[in-house]
C-alpha cells in the first residue's frame, strides 16, 4: 500500500515517451527542473497552469479543470467520431483545443511578449491580430502586424495553408478557419513570423493571425501553440525529433517547463529506464497513443481485455497521452473494474454526498493525517508506470474526503496531466509505430 499523506510527500519519478521511460522514486526531495540534462539543441520555456495566478486551493484547480476536461473529452470523442464514420450528426473538421497550461513567448521584430495555451492535442498556432472584427479580452495588447518588420502572409500555394482543415483563397493569399469542437474558432490570414521562446529567436514560424477569433476558454491566453503531430505544429515546423515536459502539481510554486529538443544525458539524471512505443494513429495524425495493456490495483492485475485499450482499424478506441486534460479517463467498462478494486482495496466509507466532480470518493477518518491507499501500476509496452499515491489520489481535509482523480469515457482513453505532474516526459517521433 502506498501512503498519502495530508501534506503530501514529495518525491520524483520519471515517465519518459520514447517511448515511455519509467524511473523509479530516487529521492524525497524534489529535483530542480535544470536537472534533466542539457538540451543538445533547441530550447526550453516555462509554463504556469491556467490558475496559478488565481487564489485558489489544490481541490479548487482541480475541480476546475475536469470541467474543462470533460469538455475536452466530448471534443476528442466528437472527432474520433467524424473521422471514423460513425457519427453522422458530428461535422468535421473538428480540432481538440484549450488545454491547461501556458507558455510564454514573443512574436515579431521588435518582438512583443504573450502568453499563449499550450496543446499537445491540436496542431495549429495562432494569436490575435489587428484589425480585430471579433476578439477576445487579452491581458497583453493584439499583435499589429502592420508594426513588425518579419511579417509575411502565406500563398494559397504554400504546404501550410494545403495542410489547413479549412482554408479559403483571397488575392492569392491564404485565409483559414480552424473550428473547435464546442463552437470555438478562430479565423484569419495565415502567415509568418519571427517567434522567441525564452532567448532563443526562430525566424519564418507558420502561424494563423486570428482578426474574428470566437468561444469560451480561450481568454487565459492570446492564442493558442499547437504541439500536436500534424505539419501545422511548432513541432512539426522546427523539424525536432524530440520535445519533452514536467508538469509540476497545481499546488506547486515551481513552473512547470517545455523543452524543445534532445536532452544530452538523461539517462545519468534520470536513472533506469524503460521504453514504449508511441503509436501513430492515421485518422487521428495529431495525437500521441500508448500502447497501454493492463492495470493492477494493488497486487492485483485487473481482470480487463488487452484489446480494451486497442487502437481500431476505424481509428477508434485507443490510449492518447494528454497534457491539457486533467485526470485520466479510461473506457467505461475498465473504469468500472477499477472503481470495484478501489472500493475492494481502500477499506473506507464511499462517499456519496458531496459534490466533488470526481466518480469515486471515500470519507477520510476522523483526524487522520494520513492514509493508505493501493499501489496503482499502468502495463504499457515494455514499461510497467508504478504511479505515486498523490498522482492518482486527492485529498480535501475540509470536505472530509480522498478522491480518485480518474473517470470513466464512452470513446477513447486519455492519460491525464494529474498522472504526469512531477514526471519528465519525452516525445520522440522518430521511435513511433
Amino acid at each position: 500500500m502506498a501512503l498519502l499523506y495530508s501534506l503530501c510527500c514529495v518525491s520524483f519519478s520519471a515517465l519518459v515517451i520514447v517511448a515511455l521511460y519509467v524511473s523509479p522514486v530516487v529521492s524525497t526531495s524534489r529535483r530542480v527542473l535544470g536537472d534533466y540534462g542539457k538540451l543538445e539543441n533547441g530550447f526550453r520555456v516555462t509554463l504556469k497552469h491556467v490558475d496559478s495566478s488565481k487564489n485558489l486551493t489544490k481541490w479548487e484547480r482541480i475541480q476546475r479543470g475536469i470541467k474543462r476536461g470533460n469538455h475536452r473529452l466530448q471534443r476528442l470523442n466528437a472527432m474520433v467520431l467524424a473521422a471514423s464514420g460513425d457519427s453522422a450528426e458530428v461535422q468535421a473538421p473538428i480540432v481538440a483545443g484549450n488545454g491547461e497550461f501556458l507558455m510564454d513567448l514573443s512574436i515579431g521584430t521588435p518582438p512583443n511578449s504573450y502568453s499563449a495555451i499550450l496543446d499537445t492535442g491540436s496542431d495549429l498556432i495562432w494569436t490575435q491580430c489587428k484589425p480585430c472584427t471579433q476578439c477576445f479580452d487579452q491581458s497583453t495588447p493584439i499583435f499589429d502586424p502592420q508594426k513588425s518588420s518579419t511579417f509575411t502572409k502565406l500563398s494559397c500555394s504554400s504546404d501550410l495553408c494545403e495542410a489547413l482543415p479549412q482554408s479559403t483563397c483571397s488575392d492569392g493569399i491564404c485565409e483559414y478557419l480552424y473550428t473547435y469542437g464546442d463552437y470555438s474558432s478562430t479565423q484569419g490570414v495565415m502567415a509568418t513570423e519571427t517567434f522567441k521562446f525564452d532567448s532563443v529567436s526562430v525566424p519564418n514560424i507558420g502561424f494563423g493571425c486570428g482578426e474574428d477569433n470566437e468561444g469560451d476558454g480561450f481568454s487565459q491566453g492570446a492564442g493558442l501553440v499547437g504541439l500536436g503531430r500534424g505539419p501545422l505544429s511548432l513541432v512539426s515546423q522546427l523539424k525536432e525529433p524530440k520535445f519533452s515536459y514536467c508538469l509540476t502539481a497545481m499546488d506547486e510554486t515551481q513552473k512547470s517547463l517545455l523543452l524543445m529538443g534532445s536532452i544530452a544525458s538523461a539517462n545519468e539524471s534520470l536513472g533506469e529506464m524503460r521504453t514504449t512505443p508511441l503509436i501513430r494513429n492515421p485518422s487521428q495524425p495529431s495525437f500521441y497513443y500508448l500502447s497501454l495493456q493492463g492495470i493492477t490495483v494493488g497486487s492485483t492485475r485487473l481482470p480487463i481485455k488487452e484489446s480494451t485499450f486497442a487502437l481500431e482499424d476505424n481509428g477508434s478506441g485507443g490510449v492518447i497521452i494528454d497534457s491539457g486534460t486533467t485526470i485520466t479517463y479510461l473506457e467505461q467498462a475498465a473504469f468500472s473494474v477499477l472503481k470495484k478494486a478501489f472500493i475492494l482495496e481502500m477499506k473506507l466509507p464511499v462517499d456519496t454526498l458531496s459534490s466533488t466532480g470526481l466518480d469515486l470518493c471515500f470519507t477520510l477518518p476522523s483526524g487522520s493525517t494520513q492514509v493508505e491507499v493501493p499501489k496503482l501500476v499502468f502495463h504499457f509496452d515494455g514499461a510497467d508506470l508504478d504511479l505515486p499515491a498523490e498522482n492518482y489520489m486527492i485529498a480535501d481535509s475540509s470536505s472530509g474526503v480522498i478522491c480518485l482523480a480518474m473517470g470513466g469515457s464512452s470513446g477513447m482513453s486519455i492519460f491525464g496531466n494529474v498522472q504526469q505532474q512531477n514526471m519528465l516526459v519525452v516525445h520522440d517521433l522518430e521511435k513511433e509505430t
